[in-house]
């Protein structure tokens, strides 16, 4: 295959089965950055309270076990700010490559880390930093691989070939959740608390291994390919990004934030919290209903992303914010009947306009940015979404139930999130099919906001 891939007047590859290959890869790639990232906040949710931080008590080795999930997110921008660095000058590839490498090897060390027990403070500061790492894998992960999976599509299908690499987030839950599963039946009782979560992590190794073979075979993308043949590459593109579309990667920003905080209610581990601790359910069931709203984000993730090609970007996350700010305020009414069923039916509710709102955001974004800041833009815009959304969205619910007693008034601020993010979106054009090659930048440049004229 031709290190300089043919290029269509969209700045798209020719060729079907390399568009497949890089769909593949970039869904692999996803899942196990994602599956790393997840299985930490589920041993949040899970064990680490009582592992890391016992000696502050109950209630608040739980929200600092919170604490620790939302840390990482602190350290996102840095990933997002060095990886568009890099991805704009040497290229989307070798950044996706490290970020890999960088995730696994955080993971697998979480899973030999001593216990508070037996290391006594070490032991908790070991676990922030390997998560601060994973922050900082995370935040340059998600721009390189939706850019290479919308910078590869055909530009009428950009919205299902972006949601490729987000699907790869669902099945990345699906997967830890699945683990925690059968850890919690091989290992029950007391040998969970032992032995039986480090396995996940330790499992990570093999991922590693698996995600490197599967992108080093991936062809660059063809708009960076483009960019560096005419020699545009730009020097400094996270000032340039800052310089000229800093009012973008705020909404932007905000667009992500409204999904990402409701988001990390299940992702971020609180549900499995407050359902094995405060509802008294087993952690078997919970984790099963975890498993089964991960396999309806997924469906979800790709309809979004698919009814996006069709009306909009922007049409598409309206209708997801409206059903996703219903499904947040009645969500802990339902949790609170006390059954299994009852949680399983929340949550599913939940992954409806969750899916709708996150399908799409890979083709909206790289179509919201020119060509020679995407990657930074992207990066950046999706990292502060991630601290203002689902950073320490655990840790404010936890925080609103021990001051008030009652999680129905998570459901306001849940709801007062989709709310951002429906007027971030309303502000925003969608530019479907925008040529997203170097040399329509003026294009790129022109018709982003609702208030400006799209270039003629």
């Amino acid at each position: 295959m031709s290190s300089s891939p043919h290029l269509t007047p969209t700045g798209t590859i020719a060729g079907t089965h390399d568009r497949r290959r890089v769909a593949f890869a970039t869904v692999a790639g996803t899942t196990i950055e994602w599956y790393d990232y997840f299985i930490y906040a589920m041993a949040a949710g899970l064990v680490f309270g009582e592992l890391f931080f016992q000696p502050a008590g109950a209630g608040v080795a739980t929200i600092l076990s919170f604490a620790t999930v939302g840390i990482s997110f602190l350290f996102r921008p840095l990933g997002a700010f060095l990886a568009g660095h890099f991805g704009d000058k040497i290229g989307r590839k070798p950044v996706l490559v490290m970020t890999l490498i960088l995730m696994g090897c955080a993971t697998a060390l979480v899973g030999v880390l001593p216990t508070y027990a037996s290391a006594g403070v070490i032991a908790p500061i070991l676990l922030i930093f390997l998560r601060v790492i994973q922050g900082i894998s995370a935040g340059g992960e998600w721009g390189g691989a939706v850019l290479m999976a919308v910078e590869h599509a055909p530009a009428k299908r950009r919205g299902i070939f972006g949601a490729m690499p987000q699907i790869g987030v669902p099945i990345g839950l699906l997967l830890a959740s699945g683990m925690m599963q059968i850890m919690n039946v091989l290992f029950p009782g007391d040998a969970f608390l032992e032995w039986g979560w480090r396995i996940p992590f330790l499992f990570s190794i093999v991922l590693i291994a698996i995600g490197y073979w599967i992108r080093r075979g991936v062809e660059e993308s063809p708009v960076f390919a483009e960019i560096a043949e005419r020699k545009e590459r730009t020097k400094a593109p996270v000032v340039k990004l800052f310089a000229r579309f800093t009012p973008l990667v705020v909404l932007a920003a905000f667009v992500f934030a409204g999904n990402n905080a409701i988001g990390y209610m299940t992702t971020g581990g609180y549900i499995q919290n407050y359902g094995t601790v405060e509802l008294g359910l087993e952690r078997g069931p919970v984790l099963a209903a975890v498993t089964w709203s991960a396999v309806s984000w997924l469906v979800f993730t790709a309809l979004g992303g698919w009814i996006s090609d069709i009306i909009g970007r922007r049409t598409t996350y309206i209708v997801g914010y409206v059903l996703l700010g219903a499904a947040a305020i009645s969500a802990f009414p339902l949790v609170n009947v006390g059954t299994v069923a009852s949680l399983t039916t929340a949550l599913l509710l939940l992954t409806v306009g969750l899916g709708l709102t996150y399908g799409p955001q890979s083709a909206w974004y790289a179509e919201l940015f020119p060509s020679s800041v995407r990657f930074s833009g992207v990066s950046i815009s999706y990292a502060l979404g991630s601290i203002i959304g689902g950073a320490f969205s655990p840790t404010i619910a936890a925080w609103i139930f021990e001051s008030t007693g009652d999680a129905v008034n998570i459901g306001y601020y849940l709801l007062g999130m989709a709310i951002l993010g429906l007027v971030a979106t309303i502000l925003l054009r969608s530019r479907n099919g925008i040529n997203l090659r170097p040399g329509a930048e003026k294009e790129q440049r022109s018709g982003i906001y609702v208030w400006e004229k799209p270039a003629a």
